[in-house]
């Protein structure tokens, strides 16, 4: 499933490095794409998406709001692209 998730407290580099590492602690083939400027971060994951929001709040950031969730197969399905973030 791919969620996309709006997070404060994410400023530099390491904090990209530790929301990833964070989310790939509960699924080692997530894809995890941050975006630095708009405080989001997109995860493709076959974990929830409580377990994904407490691995970035465990690693210090803050959760405000839980953007979008989208099957993984669900752009495929409609003919469109399967989910718009990058391998």
């Amino acid at each position: 499933m791919k969620t996309e998730f709006q997070v404060e407290g994410m400023s530099c580099q390491h904090c990209v490095a530790a929301v990833t590492n964070a989310i790939r602690e509960h699924d080692e083939a997530a894809h995890v794409q941050v975006d630095l400027e708009a405080g989001r971060v997109a995860a493709e994951s076959t974990q929830a998406v409580d377990v994904l929001t407490a691995a970035i709040e465990d690693a210090g950031y803050t959760v405000k709001d839980v953007l979008r969730q989208a099957s993984a197969d669900a752009g495929a399905a409609s003919g469109g692209p399967s989910g718009g973030v990058a391998r």
